[in-house]
C-alpha cells in the first residue's frame, strides 16, 4: 500500500530532511522512500486540500489514470469546476498527468500535524 504523507513543516525542517537524505545517499546508505507533501501552514494545506479537492482524490485513489471528465462524473460536479481543482492539484504536485489522463498514484493519504498552544 502506497501512502502519501501530508505534513505541515517549516522550510528549515524540509531542508533539514533533504540534507539528511542527501548525506545518507552520499554515504551509500539506502534510504526508505518518503512519499510526502509538505505545506508551510495549516491555511495553505487547507487551501490546496479543500473538501471538494479531497473528494476528487478519494475517487481517484487506486484507479490508475482517468480523464477529467470521468472525475467530474464520479464526483457529480460540473467539468469547469473540476478542471480548475485538478489544475490546482497538478500545480501543487498532489496528482500527476500522464498520456492516459490524470493519476493519484497512492492508495491512501495520511495527514500529520501538531497543534501547539498560542504564544
Amino acid at each position: 500500500m502506497t501512502t502519501l504523507k501530508v505534513k505541515i513543516e517549516t522550510l528549515e525542517e524540509t531542508l533539514s530532511r533533504a540534507a539528511k537524505a542527501w548525506k545518507s545517499a552520499e554515504a551509500g546508505q539506502e534510504a526508505a522512500a518518503d512519499e510526502s507533501l509538505a505545506f508551510a501552514s495549516w491555511d495553505l494545506m487547507h487551501r490546496v486540500l479543500a473538501p471538494k479537492r479531497l473528494e476528487i482524490l478519494r475517487v481517484m485513489t487506486g484507479q490508475g489514470a482517468i480523464s477529467m471528465r470521468e472525475v467530474a462524473r464520479r464526483v457529480d460536479r460540473d467539468f469547469k469546476g473540476v478542471h480548475a481543482d485538478v489544475e490546482l492539484l497538478l500545480r501543487n504536485g498532489v496528482i500527476d498527468r500522464t498520456a492516459d489522463g490524470i493519476v493519484f498514484p497512492y492508495d491512501r493519504i495520511h495527514v500529520e500535524f501538531d497543534i501547539e498552544a498560542a504564544a
